[in-house]
């Protein structure tokens, strides 16, 4: 491939990703019920991950393949990084396996896949090993006037309208992309609350959401959301609560009806089960709903991030349901066959552990009733 840059056109759409259905389920032998619907696309129920690994060339080499792979396999065409995993590194692997895909071999067309970000966090760019964090935010940030050192939190965390543009665009640039179908901004409340309260917070999100307006506005993005770690899967009580109704008043306040905030991302897996338990948000007059609920009310989807606790629950015991037995498959099956979920977020690199994960969407997610009672047997076996 040549390293000449050449942006990829397009983005996401409903004929594009049917016919990433039709080819996996007539040519791969998917099930069909692997994917999920929503908003006219067709995503799968398993997406892949690119947070772990070090911004080294070999590890570009193992995400660029491991994306390659995925996408090919017809297994996953959801795909999901951040400006700063692996110090821009994961998105610019990203790039270069889209380019092979789309440009250099045609397997796939653009319209095909939906490829996710996030910003927010501070970062360098791994391509400058040399120059750490601290010093390219001095030079590229704050020496210049783009934003200014007390717009940093105390959890490395910038909402800066002006920062958070320049992140689009760096993204952008970095996976050679014209258009991003979802933009979340990163841990943002986890990141600020120990410096603003949630009305001075909630002020600061709006401006970011303006900006992610403007750059739907200009078909830069198509979706944005909130990647998140604890506030939507606490207590409302807990200093790090937020109320996903705040979110979406503010998300139409300043993109009206048509707004673009429609995903959500959280830890969800058999040790972080509060998305499916906790009942810590309200909607109009619905009291005590757990967010997973508070998401369908507002049609809003949710992706889940860690769903194998970055490896620490592979160990664990967990009682065999559905006819389960391999560990992935049984920690997997019951977070992407939630309701309300599109997938969970599954990062890996090793081409054993791509073959091993991308085997469970050869089978169907649970209906209503097998959910349920998946539901019922974890809990009973780890009573």
């Amino acid at each position: 491939m040549s390293n000449t840059y050449k942006v990829i056109n397009g983005y996401a759409t409903c004929n594009g990703t049917k016919k990433y259905v039709e080819n996996a389920v007539q040519k791969k032998g998917k099930p069909s019920s692997h994917f999920r619907h929503f908003d006219g696309l067709y995503l799968s129920s398993i997406g892949m991950g690119t947070y772990l690994g070090q911004p080294t060339m070999e590890d570009d080499k193992a995400v660029e393949n491991a994306v390659y792979e995925s996408i090919k396999s017809g297994a996953v065409n959801v795909i999901d990084t951040a400006i700063n995993y692996r110090a821009m590194k994961s998105e610019k692997s990203i790039g270069r396996a889209l380019s092979r895909l789309i440009d250099d071999e045609g397997v796939i067309s653009r319209d095909e896949v939906f490829i996710c970000t996030k910003n927010g966090y501070i970062t360098n760019d791994g391509d400058y090993p040399g120059i750490g964090v601290t010093e390219y935010m001095q030079n590229m940030f704050i020496s210049p006037g783009v934003i200014d050192a007390s717009d940093i939190s105390s959890g490395y965390n910038v909402l800066n309208p002006n920062y958070i543009s320049r992140c689009i665009e760096k993204s952008l640039m970095n996976m050679h992309l014209s258009t991003i179908d979802l933009v979340y901004i990163h841990n943002a409340f986890e990141s600020w609350h120990n410096d603003v309260n949630r009305e001075q917070f909630l002020e600061m999100l709006s401006k970011v959401f303006e900006v992610y307006e403007k750059y739907r506005s200009n078909n830069k993005i198509r979706y944005y959301g909130m990647a998140t770690w604890t506030c939507f899967r606490v207590p409302q009580e807990n200093e790090e609560y937020l109320s996903l109704e705040d979110v979406v008043k503010l998300a139409e306040k300043v993109g009206c009806e048509k707004h673009g905030f429609r995903f959500i991302q959280l830890p969800y897996n058999l040790a972080y089960s509060e998305a499916l338990f906790l009942k810590n948000q309200n909607v109009g007059s619905e009291k005590n709903l757990t967010i997973l609920e508070a998401a369908d009310r507002f049609g809003i989807k949710v992706f889940t991030s860690i769903p194998l606790f970055q490896s620490r629950l592979l160990k664990s015991k967990i009682p065999d349901y559905m006819g389960l037995t391999d560990q992935v498959a049984k920690l997997v099956q019951i977070i992407r066959s939630s309701p309300s979920v599109i997938a969970p977020l599954i990062g890996y690199k090793k081409p054993e552990h791509i073959e091993q994960n991308l085997k469970i969407a050869n089978v169907p997610p649970l209906n209503d009733e097998e959910f349920r009672n998946a539901v019922k047997a974890l809990l009973e076996g780890n009573s």
